[in-house]
């Protein structure tokens, strides 16, 4: 199959690319390169794989018409979103780049996918759509109610593609990531490995264990094993659905800080800070779905997923 990747450029996008280039898929990545790395894009162009990257677009979804030069070039089976502006206190202090970025990012893909008869689409999307939790494991059925800006766009988002769905028959499947190790944590570890100068912990008086929040943290190879799984449920069914990835098991920040610290055996360096508004106490997800219908099952520890990140950084630095 022929696969268009939009932020395949990224960390949880380049994993992707991977996996889809070892199930033997054809990928072209498009990316506008301001979070993503050239790298790694160099990397997987030099990977021997049953797959082929045919293509990498330097392109960007606020100008259409970068996308109707990939779509006029090349004809794709299936969309895999990933671009997206993802920081929540960003949002909070730019929302108009969130709506932009996010919203009529989304909207012009979808345009472009109408207009070349392109029927499927994976939406990277995220537990921050939920807010506040009104009851843990949070699952599918769970109110909606984000809030800040990068959770209202994603909302959003996925609002215009179930129109789209209604409308034009284009079928999706919106993945609600929790905490990935990796994405977020590459930031501890560029901490712990002096990258970066130190790692904020927001809030150290919630009524947790230890004192800090409780999340549901899970390894990009998890979370892309169900990206690989919803493509498989789009290419049987003909219909769209929504599903949380989480590991239903909580950590809290300290606890997440010392296994990190033990895979790279370094400490961290950390700057305690007051609690940000909307941050919940605790924040576990429901899987159930997933497993039930994708039948996606965890593999990796959270030691396992910061070996990983490590590793890939650590790959990522030598090229």
């Amino acid at each position: 199959m022929k696969l268009f990747v939009t932020g395949g450029a990224g960390y949880i996008g380049s994993h992707c690319v991977l996996r889809l280039l070892q199930e033997g898929h054809e990928v072209v990545i498009f990316d506008n390169f301001n979070e993503g790395s050239h790298e790694t894009v160099q990397t997987l162009s030099s990977l021997k794989l049953p797959g082929q990257l045919i293509d990498i677009l330097e392109g960007d979804l606020l100008h259409p018409e970068d996308l109707q030069k990939a779509f006029s070039n090349h004809s794709f089976d299936a969309v895999f979103h990933f671009a997206a502006l993802a920081r929540v206190e960003e949002s909070v202090q730019h929302p108009e780049l969130y709506y932009r970025h996010n919203v009529v990012g989304t909207l012009n893909l979808l345009e472009a996918m109408r207009q070349f008869n392109i029927k499927r689409i994976i939406f990277s999307s995220t537990a921050a759509v939920y807010g506040e939790p009104q009851y843990t494991p949070v699952d599918e059925r769970h109110p909606l109610n984000p809030v800040s800006p990068y959770g209202r766009s994603k909302q959003i988002a996925e609002s215009i593609i179930q129109d789209f769905d209604r409308a034009y028959g284009i079928r999706s499947v919106c993945l609600r990531y929790f905490n990935v190790v990796g994405a977020s944590s590459l930031r501890l570890i560029h901490a712990a490995l002096g990258i970066s100068e130190t790692f904020s912990v927001f809030g150290t008086d919630y009524p947790t264990r230890d004192g800090t929040c409780v999340r549901d943290y899970i390894s990009v190879e998890d979370l892309i094993d169900a990206h690989v799984k919803a493509l498989d449920f789009l290419l049987q069914k003909d219909c769209s659905e929504i599903f949380n990835l989480g590991t239903e098991r909580g950590c809290t920040v300290r606890e997440v800080f010392a296994i990190c610290e033990y895979v790279l055996g370094k400490k961290i360096p950390i700057a305690e800070k007051s609690r940000r508004p909307g941050d919940p106490a605790y924040l576990l997800a429901s899987s159930q779905k997933a497993k039930d219908i994708l039948h996606w099952q965890l593999q990796q520890s959270l030691e396992d997923a910061f070996n990983w990140a490590y590793a890939w950084e650590q790959k990522k630095t030598k090229c």
